[in-house]
């Protein structure tokens, strides 16, 4: 990747890695599927403002509009909807780090959808190596309660896998157009669930600290980080755009540690070291330098 992809990569898990803690914030008051839709509708409306302001042209054709929809689903409510579920069980910390495995899907994912990024054997060691560390973290959670919640988060991951490669087609429409669409046809997948099961005007106004998170999940987690990803997409590729999820526990531990009074275990920083090792054998540079 060039100077400015690792520069996106470095300020996406940032934003991303940000967006454990203001769940985290959130969850204890609110329920799921309205923070969820909170964050994706926000971030659709701002969005809707700016695209206009530096003249970046809206999605167009139902075609486009239906393959927005496929990654507003995959990308946005699903994931958004299975971490915030399993934040009420687990830390933002482990959530983030299980969300880490997303380049492992990815590199799976990838071989059986495309021609161009097809799995290796470092590769599939690779894979081998980070799902040993997920077996690790969980270890000491099976047939606990919280064994489901880290279920529910390997399962967005590899929802956002498949979207990953599914937003490959969107290379040539400018990123913000993109983030627009899928958010905003997540919004409206989510609205009429939203007013059915949650009924969002029956629930306490939540105080201002709750309200700033979801401002800061849907603008800067959201609105700024999607603008990143699908730009990251178009000069990088969807595998490497991936891996963005390993860098985003950094962020997301240290601010549930300080600021949530989280803890984070031994066996999940084990756990995190073989993901890292299978991230790197994955990527290769480490084994092409020490060949060279």
């Amino acid at each position: 990747m060039s100077g400015p992809d690792w520069l996106r990569l470095i300020v996406l898990s940032v934003l991303w890695g940000g967006s454990f803690f203001f769940v985290g914030v959130t969850v204890p008051v609110l329920p799921p599927l309205t923070i969820v839709l909170a964050r994706v509708g926000l971030a659709a409306l701002v969005l809707a403002g700016v695209l206009p302001l530096i003249r970046v042209p809206w999605p167009k054709g139902w075609r486009v509009w239906a393959a927005l929809a496929v990654m507003g689903f995959f990308n946005n409510v699903v994931p958004f909807t299975l971490f915030v579920v399993a934040q009420g069980q687990i830390s933002s910390g482990l959530a983030s780090i299980l969300n880490a495995t997303t380049p492992l899907w990815g590199v799976v994912v990838a071989h059986l959808a495309t021609r161009d990024e097809r799995l290796s054997w470092p590769k599939a060691l690779g894979v081998l190596a980070g799902f040993a560390g997920v077996a690790v973290m969980m270890g000491g959670a099976w047939g606990s309660g919280t064994v489901l919640a880290q279920a529910a988060c390997l399962g967005a991951a590899l929802s956002y896998a498949l979207a990953g490669v599914w937003g490959r087609r969107f290379r040539g429409m400018p990123p913000l157009s993109a983030a627009f669409g899928q958010v905003s046809c997540a919004a409206l997948m989510l609205l009429p669930v939203v007013l059915v099961v949650d009924q969002p005007w029956t629930l306490p106004m939540p105080g201002w600290p709750v309200l700033a998170a979801l401002v800061g999940l849907a603008v800067l987690s959201t609105a700024l980080a999607y603008q990143l990803y699908f730009g990251l997409i178009a000069s990088a590729g969807a595998v490497n755009a991936f891996l963005v999820t390993f860098l985003i526990p950094v962020s997301a531990i240290a601010l549930g540690v300080l600021v949530l009074g989280e803890t984070l275990l031994a066996r999940q920083v084990a756990g995190m070291a073989l993901i890292a090792l299978g991230l790197a054998v994955i990527d290769g540079r480490i084994w092409r330098r020490l060949r060279g």
